[in-house]
């Protein structure tokens, strides 16, 4: 079973469980104190479901995208798949990089425009605000060229992660081992983000 047919029934039952439950999150009272940040992802969450989903681009569409290199290592793989759950679907494209010490894996996903506990259930960070530091590392919610992004880096390991989300359905995944945060950065760089948001 791929990832990408796990995540797209991920994605229907949050969707799912997320309707099912909605009329009864209405009548309980909001909580007014540690809780404020999960109603603000509720509230989140709520506003893009209303947007309704959309049939996912072609993956070989995504493929297109992916650069020859990225954090100086020659692209050495590429794969693309299209599956679906209970109704919804996810494109996704993968490129592997990697030399003898480092590897980066960029992931290319269109999610169709699912919103709220879907996209909750795919990329949480994406109806989140965070912002944590410990003794090796940190990760933290920003923005990147004015889209909702993700950083995550360990020092130590010189592990890290980048993601992205573009239109509000695309999800762009940078993945690192033993490479740096700008190494990351500049492998998003060569990722045509205008051109993936302009994807029908």
């Amino acid at each position: 079973m791929t990832r990408s047919f796990l995540r797209a029934s991920l994605l229907a039952t949050s969707i799912l469980l997320w309707n099912c439950g909605g009329k009864e999150e209405e009548q309980k009272e909001e909580p007014k104190n540690a809780f404020e940040a999960m109603q603000q992802m509720a509230e989140k969450a709520e506003e893009m479901q209303k947007k309704g989903p959309v049939d996912p681009v072609d993956f070989r569409s995504l493929k297109e995208l992916l650069p020859e290199n990225a954090g100086g290592m020659t692209r050495t793989e590429a794969t693309g798949e299209k599956n679906g759950a209970m109704g919804f679907s996810i494109s996704q494209a993968q490129g592997q990089y990697s030399n003898e010490e480092s590897s980066i894996e960029i992931e290319l996903m269109d999610t169709g425009g699912i919103g709220g506990m879907g996209m909750m259930g795919l990329a949480a960070w994406t109806i989140a605000e965070v912002d944590k530091e410990t003794a090796t590392g940190y990760e933290k919610t920003t923005r990147i060229d004015g889209n909702k992004a993700f950083e995550k880096y360990d020092n130590e390991r010189k592990n890290g992660e980048l993601n992205i989300i573009v239109a509000d359905r695309f999800v762009v995944n940078v993945k690192g081992r033993n490479v740096t945060m700008d190494q990351l950065k500049d492998t998003l760089g060569d990722i045509d983000l205008d051109k993936l948001g302009g994807l029908e």
